[in-house]
């Protein structure tokens, strides 16, 4: 690979971390005003016009106090699981392929379902090391939510793949410039939905955070730097997640305004819900997985495969 490549490589990465936390910013900022419209107040008003610098000001805050480490805490995974958490979350981002010279992954889904796995090692890791009882649990509940969905989002993606015959994100382009997905597969789409809430902790399925039993979690024993990287990994995945909707069901992805648009109501919609609905139980949860979604997830599959035989 020639220098300038790798510079160009470098450059992209660079704009696409900064422009990554700079719409994880805005996220934040849109999730604290859409839940004060529904709780019929005003969000954060008065940094700004119309509240606009606001997340900065949060972050410049978190980030300047001081770290606290438990006394019988393993240090060095309590200190190590909120940064390698955000890093993976950042380097999901690597699939969408930019105008900048970055990499094309063939493989892409198989890629991103990947990191979605290592992802459970850290929230065990960043449970355990703090010694905590509390986080313990937390951090068990989102590890067995988390691979429990795993499953059932792979089988989903399948039948997707199937459709298409490749592992690529680029190629859903090409197969839905005349009929989105979501209109032929509509019950796969929202089994998907549900799946992603459940995948990134989010309300409904936000156990590992239940406020009335375990406090706020596995990051409970967090503060300043390590929670702030906690809370910017989570929003970077749910970011993602919506971008992953978007590109599988709802035409593919284009770098325009229509495609930034969809963006923005999938995101809208994880706010939406988590200002609406209440906390599913924790059993019926496990149900919904393994009774419901695995087998509707399978036969789709079965049926898809069925078809795409019958029309080669």
């Amino acid at each position: 690979m020639l220098l300038i490549d790798m510079v160009n490589i470098l450059i992209g990465l660079i704009i696409l971390v900064i422009g990554v936390l700079i719409s994880l910013a805005f996220l934040t900022l849109m999730e604290r005003k859409v839940l004060g419209y529904i709780q019929i107040r005003k969000g954060p008003n008065k940094l700004g016009f119309i509240g606009l610098l606001q997340p900065f000001s949060d972050g410049l805050k978190l980030f300047s106090k001081e770290m606290i480490y438990p006394n019988y805490s393993n240090y060095l995974f309590y200190y190590l699981s909120p940064i390698i958490g955000f890093i993976l979350s950042l380097i999901i981002w690597l699939l969408i392929p930019y105008y900048f010279n970055l990499i094309s992954f063939n493989l892409g889904i198989l890629f991103f379902l990947c990191s979605i796995s290592l992802g459970v090692y850290v929230l065990l890791m960043a449970g355990w090391s703090s010694n905590s009882n509390y986080s313990l649990l937390g951090g068990l509940r989102a590890v067995a939510q988390t691979i429990s969905y795993e499953v059932s989002l792979a089988l989903i993606m399948m039948s997707s793949l199937v459709m298409i015959m490749s592992f690529n994100l680029m190629s859903l382009n090409l197969y839905q410039n005349k009929i989105w997905f979501i209109f032929v597969m509509f019950p796969l789409s929202m089994c998907f939905l549900s799946s992603l809430m459940a995948e990134t902790n989010r309300t409904p399925f936000d156990f590992a955070e239940g406020e009335s039993e375990l406090v706020s979690g596995f990051n409970i024993e967090y503060s300043s730097g390590g929670f702030a990287l906690i809370f910017l990994a989570e929003y970077s995945m749910i970011l993602f997640m919506s971008m992953l909707f978007v590109m599988i069901y709802m035409g593919g992805y284009s770098m325009n305004l229509i495609f930034y648009l969809k963006l923005t109501l999938v995101s809208f919609m994880f706010i939406w819900i988590r200002g609406t609905l209440p906390r599913y139980r924790y059993d019926k949860l496990m149900y919904l997985c393994w009774k419901s979604y695995l087998p509707v997830s399978l036969n789709f599959l079965l049926l898809f495969i069925g078809l795409k035989i019958l029309l080669s």
